[in-house]
């Protein structure tokens, strides 16, 4: 089994989609960014990708509020902005949910992308990162607004979007298509 469980059906997608498009796992492992993250928190499970030419990690939910702060706060990695938050409802597969945060530092103009995988739960919920990059506060109630997820310890998580006695989650697989009231017509 690949280190990423969508590794040889993205490489497959990839040759049909796209030919010639390299798809790899290996080059991750020796990224610089994934090394020094592994060397910070030997105890946590981090597994790397490699994929169309950027470098992703995947962590646990508990995790992502320190491995944020220590991308941002190490003198040599310098994670200082934070380019975008999104969420996948992966329905049928487990994990169902995944939060991508697209980090980006300024100086050594890379990018660097955390994954965070979730369980399929009534209710999921991932740590918010909005006391390491303010920006995260739009992002996090727009997926909460549209997902469901929850970000725990977010300061004003509310729908931004949607009309707050909006019911249900539009972008969830398990949400209905079509016939739902439109509440602006006469």
């Amino acid at each position: 089994m690949s280190v990423w469980s969508l590794g040889a059906r993205a490489k497959q997608m990839a040759d049909t989609v796209m030919p010639g498009v390299a798809v790899t796992e290996s080059p991750a492992e020796a990224n610089t960014d994934v090394i020094a993250l592994r060397a910070a928190f030997p105890d946590l499970p981090i597994r790397a990708v490699s994929m169309y030419g950027q470098d992703w990690a995947i962590i646990t939910a508990e995790a992502i509020v320190d491995v944020c702060r220590f991308l941002r706060d190490n003198e040599t990695l310098r994670f200082d902005a934070l380019a975008d938050i999104t969420a996948s409802d992966l329905l049928p597969r487990s994990p169902r949910w995944e939060v991508v945060y697209q980090l980006t530092s300024m100086v050594r103009n890379i990018r660097f992308r955390l994954k965070v995988e979730i369980e399929n739960v009534a209710e999921p919920e991932v740590p918010s990162v909005t006391s390491i990059y303010r920006v995260a506060d739009w992002y996090e109630r727009e997926i909460f607004d549209l997902m469901g997820i929850r970000f725990g310890g977010h300061p004003n998580l509310r729908r931004i979007v949607l009309p707050a006695d909006w019911q249900g989650f539009p972008l969830r697989y398990d949400h209905p298509i079509g016939g739902e009231e439109v509440g602006f017509t006469s």
